[in-house]
């Protein structure tokens, strides 16, 4: 049975907006466990836009199920990784102009670098986790580098208007799946995933996982956030 961790970003988006203390993604993370969350994922940006230094460093302390760190591949992420411990990191590409994570890392590109930073969080008990687009070549590398995990970028199944288009991005998770299992990597995915769209993903087995923020934030502001990780939950582990 597959798992959930929420993403509390957009929690510290809301506070951002305003420069205040409310609302507290801490609490967040807290009603999210309550309600039966598997874990807690945070992205620390570089350029500090939601979640904050204080943010990780007390999540760290309090969060009782499992702590997931999104970072880029920069030195001062990876000394930020290496004082926390978070249960477990997924290394994303990251651009300031972007207004979320667009794409999957090009782990063939970086290949030297990130068999280094790997092994380095790996030997601090961080498992290690890449965020990738659902393609061979970058699982392959994935799983070179020596990673534990890749997250499947679903956002391609996401966006795509089509039935086609969209039976075509689940062909190819389909095929990412199968190939992970048969390298060992544990498998992930997230991004545009909603309660609408990730009954189709569910179906597909392998994936142990997801990884969802945006939708449950966006359901949370409406009915409360545990009763949007509840209904999550129900289409995850149903």
């Amino acid at each position: 049975m597959a798992k959930l961790s929420v993403n509390i970003d957009h929690i510290a988006t809301i506070r951002q907006a305003r420069g205040v203390s409310e609302p507290d993604p801490v609490a967040a993370a807290v009603l999210a466990e309550l309600a039966g969350a598997d874990g807690i994922t945070i992205h620390l940006r570089e350029d500090r836009r939601h979640i904050q230094d204080r943010d990780v460093s007390i999540l760290r302390q309090t969060i009782k199920t499992r702590m997931n760190l999104e970072m880029a591949l920069t030195d001062e992420m990876i000394d930020i990784a290496l004082k926390t411990i978070p249960d477990s990191v997924t290394l994303v590409p990251e651009g300031r102009h972007e207004l979320t994570t667009e794409g999957g890392l090009d782990v063939v590109l970086l290949q030297n670098t990130l068999k280094q930073k790997v092994a380095l969080l790996q030997q601090a008990g961080i498992i290690v986790s890449l965020f990738i687009e659902p393609n061979i070549e970058q699982i392959k590398a994935t799983h070179k580098v020596g990673a534990d995990y890749m997250e499947i970028h679903t956002g391609m199944y996401c966006d795509v208007p089509t039935a086609s288009g969209r039976r075509e991005q689940l062909g190819r998770i389909e095929l990412a799946i199968s190939a992970a299992r048969r390298l060992g990597l544990g498998i992930n995915a997230g991004h545009g995933l909603d309660y609408r769209n990730i009954g189709a993903v569910v179906a597909l087995p392998g994936i142990e996982e997801f990884n969802i923020g945006h939708s449950i934030v966006s359901r949370a502001s409406l009915v409360g956030m545990e009763r949007a990780v509840r209904e999550m939950l129900e289409l995850v582990k149903g």
